[in-house]
């Protein structure tokens, strides 16, 4: 069964911290950068970062230096290290492949909600 388990939200205090961590399909995880997306209330999805199957790293511009994405490759997950969290993270995080295209489009799960109080 191909999907994406993710895992980790919850409410935080602004300047608080949280991992996220996503499971994934081996079909969908061995060939593919994976990446971390999330939707706030009313916005469209946004792409939060990004990790090549070799470990290349790429971050939203606004995020870089609180986020960070690992992934094992061994376990099939990938993570997010959240830090210095601010009421404007609040959002649902999702994980998929990078860029999502084609068939991939059908795998969004569930995704895990972040709230940040101020």
């Amino acid at each position: 069964q191909v999907q994406l388990v993710e895992s980790g939200g919850g409410l935080v205090q602004a300047g608080g911290s949280l991992r996220l961590s996503c499971t994934a399909s081996r079909s969908i995880f061995r060939g593919n950068a994976m990446a971390w997306y999330r939707q706030a209330p009313g916005k469209q999805r946004e792409l939060v970062a990004f990790i090549s199957i070799g470990g290349n790293t790429h971050y939203q511009d606004s995020l870089k230096g609180r986020f960070t994405i690992s992934r094992d490759n061994a376990k099939n997950t990938v993570s997010l290290q959240m830090n210095s969290l601010k009421p404007e993270d609040t959002a649902v995080y999702y994980c998929n492949a990078y860029p999502v295209v084609g068939i991939l489009n059908n795998y969004w799960g569930q995704g895990t909600q972040v709230t940040v109080s101020s």
